[in-house]
C-alpha cells in the first residue's frame, strides 16, 4: 500500500515503514520555544534532573511574543529563557538584536528543511510544512521532553488531499485559499489529521503563499499542513546562506490512502473574509463589501501575513493614498530582515507617507497582547490567523481575517472593501 508524504517523513525518522494510525517515537530535527512557552519548557527540564539538552543544536528559541518587554512581568518572564540560553550557550537563540516571529525568523535563517520533523510549543508550528516537512505545535512539557531525549511520540496522522486546481484569480493569496478550505470544513473539519495541498494551482503559489497557507491549517484541527518540495521550495532552500541540514524530499505515492480528498478551482474564488467569530465563518469579499463594515483598525502582520510580499502588496495599493482619518493602519515585518529588505525596496516610506505606523517584529497585536490592542466595541480586519472572542483586545470587539490586499484597501476606505474594483 502507498504512502502519504506525511507517512514517509515518519517511516524515515522510526526507521521503519509506518502508516496512519501507527504510534511512533521518532527524533525531532528541531525544537522551537518562545519567550511565552518556553520557561514551562525550562521548569520541566530542570525539575527532571536534566543538565544537558538531547541535541543542543535542534532547539532554538525566539523572543518574539512580548519583545521589547510590554511590563515587569514579561520581562521577568524573558529573562528565564535568556539565563537558560546563556547557562547552554545555546546557538540558535533569537533576541532583540536579530529578532522575528519565529515561524517566519527559522525559514529565513535556514533552520527548517524539507523531511525534518519539527514541534514548537505554538499552535502555529505548521507553517513548516510549507517546506515539505512535518511541523506541529505541542505542549510545553512535550517540549521538555525532546530537550532532554531529543524525541518524542506521535500517532502518525490519516491525511486530507486539498487539490488546487486552476489559476490564482486577482488578489488571491495563500491565505483566501486556507480561509477557503476552513470555510468549507469546519474548525474542526481535519481533526488531528494531515492536510496535504497540492494540485497545479500550487505551482503559482509563492513560498510566502505557501507559509501563509500552512500557517492556520491549524485553524481547521488540523495535526500539519504540508506540501510537497517542488522548485519553487529548491529555489528558496537554495538561497539560504547556511542551511541547518541537507533537505530530504519525500512525495506522496499515487496509491497513497487517504481519508477524503477536497477539489477548489482557485480561478474562481474571490477574496475570502471570516467574520467574527470563528476562522470558519468566511463569507466572498462581495458580501462583506454590502454588509458596510466600518473599521477602527486595519493590521498587517503576524506569522501567517507578516512577510515581504505582504509589505509589497499593502505599499502598491497604499502609494500616494492615505489611510482613512477614523482608522489606524499597524504593520508588522515579520523579521528584522524583511524590515530591512522592505525599506531598501521602499516599501517602508510608502507606508508611513500613507499614515502607517510600523511596528517592530512581534506576535503581540494577534493575540491582544500589545502593540494593538482593541478597544470596547472596535472593529478589526487583520491578516492574523484567529477571530475568537477577545482575541485582539476586548471581548465584544470584532475581528475579520483577510488577505493584506483586503486589509490595505480597506486601511483606506474606511470600511472593508474590494481590491479587485482598484
Amino acid at each position: 500500500m502507498g504512502q502519504t508524504i506525511t507517512e514517509k517523513i515518519f517511516s524515515e525518522h522510526a526507521k521503519r515503514k509506518v502508516y496512519a494510525g501507527d504510534i511512533v517515537d521518532s527524533p525531532i530535527d528541531m525544537v522551537i520555544g518562545n519567550d511565552i512557552t518556553t520557561p514551562l519548557s525550562i521548569k520541566a527540564f530542570n525539575e527532571s534532573g536534566a543538565t544537558e539538552l538531547a541535541n543542543p543544536d535542534g532547539f532554538c528559541i525566539v523572543m518574539d511574543h512580548f519583545i521589547p518587554a510590554k511590563d515587569i512581568a514579561s520581562a521577568n518572564q524573558a529573562r528565564i529563557s535568556r539565563d537558560f540560553a546563556k547557562q547552554h550557550n545555546l546557538k540558535y537563540f533569537f533576541d532583540e538584536k536579530d529578532m522575528g516571529i519565529e515561524h517566519a525568523l527559522l525559514p529565513e535563517k535556514g533552520l527548517v528543511v524539507s523531511g525534518d520533523v519539527i514541534i514548537g510549543a505554538d499552535s502555529h508550528t505548521c507553517t513548516h510544512g510549507a517546506l515539505g516537512a512535518f511541523s506541529t505545535g505541542m505542549g510545553s512539557t512535550d517540549l521538555a521532553y525532546a530537550m532532554i531525549t531529543g524525541r518524542n511520540w506521535f500517532k502518525v496522522p490519516s491525511s486530507i488531499k486539498v487539490e488546487f486546481i486552476g489559476k490564482p484569480a486577482k488578489h488571491i493569496y495563500g491565505k483566501d485559499l486556507i480561509l477557503e478550505i476552513i470555510r468549507q470544513i469546519g474548525v474542526d473539519g481535519a481533526l488531528y489529521q494531515a492536510l496535504e495541498f497540492c494540485g497545479e494551482g500550487i505551482s503559482y503559489l509563492s513560498m510566502d503563499d505557501r507559509f501563509s497557507l500552512c500557517n492556520m491549517a491549524i485553524e481547521a484541527g488540523a495535526k500539519n499542513g504540508i506540501i510537497a518540495p517542488d522548485s519553487i521550495t529548491r529555489e528558496f532552500l537554495a538561497s539560504r546562506s547556511n542551511l541547518r541540514a541537507k533537505p530530504k524530499e519525500f512525495f506522496s505515492d499515487i496509491d497513497a490512502n487517504y481519508t477524503r480528498t477536497l477539489t477548489i478551482d482557485i480561478s474562481k474564488l474571490e477574496p475570502v473574509v471570516a467574520y467574527p467569530f470563528l476562522p470558519s465563518n468566511g463569507k466572498n469579499i462581495s458580501q462583506a463589501v454590502k454588509d458596510n463594515l466600518k473599521i477602527d483598525q486595519a493590521f498587517i502582520g503576524s506569522c501567517t501575513n507578516g512577510r515581504l510580499s505582504d509589505l509589497k502588496i499593502a505599499s502598491e495599493i497604499l502609494k500616494g493614498k492615505k489611510v482613512h482619518k477614523d482608522v489606524r493602519l499597524i504593520i508588522t515585518p515579520g523579521t528584522q530582515q524583511i524590515y530591512k529588505d522592505a525599506h531598501k525596496l521602499g516599501y517602508i516610506d510608502i507606508l508611513l507617507d500613507a499614515g502607517a505606523l510600523i511596528s517592530n517584529p512581534t506576535c503581540g497585536a494577534c493575540l491582544g497582547g500589545y502593540m494593538g490592542i482593541l478597544g470596547d466595541n472596535e472593529r478589526c480586519v487583520s491578516t492574523t490567523n484567529r477571530n475568537f472572542i477577545g482575541r485582539m483586545g476586548a471581548r465584544n470587539s470584532e475581528v475579520y481575517l483577510a488577505n493584506s490586499a483586503v486589509v490595505a484597501i480597506s486601511a483606506i476606505k474606511g470600511k472593508i472593501a474590494d481590491p479587485r474594483l482598484l
